[in-house]
């Protein structure tokens, strides 16, 4: 009975882990077509197997401390900001029934949640014992604080027009209306707040100050070396999936496809409660609609 429990939270996970490696191979290869220049080609077909040929490379590199810094505040800092980001992803549902923990404060564990990973940030920062880092630390800290307001106002705004914080009765009430039911139409402006505040809250350009290389020379990390430095950029692209997920289940419609005038169900002949079939389409159509959030940060970068 114990290991069923565990079953959905590793499916979970290796889902997530395949999610970010194929983010790192996207970004890589749509900046190398914007630059008109060769990606990654050379590791698996395509280049697809890049990222986890440097997450190798990274974690047999040697794991540096500073010799003055706190030890345990610079080697809990990353774990921190990853932990927090990972458990964003409890209330995110993939499919009609098909989530974790389909909680009734859903929106509002995320927003709580979030703002624990610039907590860590911080204290790398703070433990590094270099003003570069603990300066970059800082600014991680109070641009995640001064962009979660708005990112809260329309969470907030979301969940009034849907009656609840789950994120489940969220796509839910916008399923009722089809494709004009989504909230992105019955709230533009705040689908483009948030779509702002989520690209700050992932430090990606253009809110990139506190890893600003110019100034800072590499923000919190600049101290770390192998595998910690590693869970860093495991950490912002996690924050990137997250937010594109959110961004889906909030203002698209989540797992419902709503083709003006025609729902999921009635297209393919299969009652609400499907099977695996039904299962796969509602995953299918949410990382979609997530991965089109997701190319638009990363043209917006390069």
């Amino acid at each position: 009975g114990l290991i069923w429990m565990f079953i959905p939270a590793l499916t979970l996970i290796l889902g997530i882990t395949i999610g970010v490696l194929v983010i790192v191979w996207l970004e890589r290869e749509i900046s190398a077509a914007i630059q008109q220049r060769i990606g990654p080609e050379y590791a698996g077909p395509l280049g697809i197997l890049q990222a986890l040929a440097d997450g190798t490379k990274l974690l047999f590199k040697e794991d540096l401390l500073p010799s003055r810094g706190d030890i345990r505040l610079f080697s809990i800092g990353p774990s921190i900001a990853v932990i927090s980001i990972l458990l964003s992803y409890l209330v995110i549902p993939f499919g009609y029934r098909l989530v974790l923990a389909d909680l009734s404060i859903g929106v509002s564990l995320w927003i709580s949640i979030s703002s624990i990973a610039p907590i860590g940030l911080l204290i790398s920062g703070y433990g590094s014992n270099n003003k570069y880092s603990f300066s970059g630390g800082l600014r991680a800290a109070a641009q995640s604080i001064s962009y979660e307001i708005p990112l809260t106002l329309c969470v907030l705004s979301i969940s009034l027009l849907s009656n609840s914080s789950s994120t489940v009765d969220i796509v839910e009430a916008q399923s009722k209306y089809g494709f004009w039911g989504w909230n992105v139409w019955r709230q533009p402006i705040g689908f483009i707040v948030f779509l702002i505040s989520s690209l700050a809250e992932c430090e990606r350009l253009p809110f990139d100050l506190p890893e600003a290389e110019e100034e800072l020379v590499a923000g919190y990390q600049t101290e770390y070396s192998g595998i910690k430095y590693g869970l860093f950029y495991v950490a912002s692209y996690l924050n990137l999936l997250v937010s594109s997920l959110f961004v889906t289940v909030l203002y698209l419609g989540g797992w419902n496809l709503s083709i003006p005038y025609i729902s999921i169900p009635e297209l393919f002949g299969i009652n609400k409660i499907a099977g695996v079939f039904g299962m796969t389409i509602g995953i299918f159509i949410t990382l979609a609609k997530a991965y089109l959030f997701l190319f638009i940060s990363i043209t917006t970068r390069w």
